[in-house]
């Protein structure tokens, strides 16, 4: 099963918190009785969301953190990047495969075209769209799906 870990999802809380309070600045201890999180996870995720630029922090009397981008210009691809590292569903779908069995794999192309797919669609979800869900995601149409396989070369059932 495919899973982010609790630090990812404490995560993507906390920006959501962020970004509903817009570009104000709110401190450590806010973002944490907002979350209903503990201050010192709070804290150890705000500093890791600021070195991957995702969120700015204020030095001062009046510091604190905020939203680096838009809600809209932050992917969720981003947001997982920063606090899980990037997607790779094997090792051979990392940009830094270390699989001794490459070079014989029979379907090491299809996992890493697998992993290229879920990486779109982590980067077509924004911070936005995490805070506000549509109702329901669409699934491709039959045209759509023809459409997509006849641009990668492959004619799939007509039915």
């Amino acid at each position: 099963m495919l899973r982010i870990g609790r630090l990812t999802d404490y995560g993507t809380m906390i920006l959501g918190h962020l970004a509903s309070r817009h570009a104000e600045i709110v401190s450590a201890s806010d973002v944490a009785q907002g979350t209903r999180l503990a201050l010192p996870t709070v804290q150890k995720l705000l500093k890791i969301l600021a070195r991957a630029s995702l969120v700015a922090s204020v030095r001062g009397a009046d510091g604190g953190y905020r939203l680096a981008r838009d809600p809209e210009d932050i992917s969720a691809a981003e947001v997982l990047d920063a606090l899980e590292g990037p997607v790779a569903l094997t090792e051979c779908a990392s940009s830094a495969g270390q699989c001794d069995l490459e070079s014989l794999c029979q379907v090491g192309s299809a996992w890493q075209r697998i992993n290229v797919a879920i990486r779109g669609a982590l980067e077509d979800i924004t911070l936005a769209d995490l805070r506000e869900p549509p109702k329901s995601f669409s699934k491709p149409t039959l045209v759509q799906r023809r459409t997509i396989e006849s641009e990668r070369g492959n004619a799939g059932p007509t039915t």
